[in-house]
């Protein structure tokens, strides 16, 4: 392979990298990592805790 072709390759490369970890990087600034996990357990939390307190009915007995 000519080193001018070996060169173009690797700009070309090295252009894509730097976009995909500029992405990255916007994404990972979005947001808090943990938000969506700790809401989502919160609710549960919520959930249990309505069930937990709500009065049951009563069996019958056959």
């Amino acid at each position: 392979m000519h080193p001018e072709s070996h060169l173009i390759l690797h700009h070309a490369r090295a252009a894509e990298l730097h976009a995909a970890a500029s992405a990255r990087r916007r994404a990972a600034d979005t947001g808090r990592p943990g938000e969506l996990r700790a809401r989502l357990g919160w609710t549960l939390v919520e959930v249990g805790l309505r069930l937990a307190t709500t009065p049951q009915p009563a069996l019958a007995h056959a």
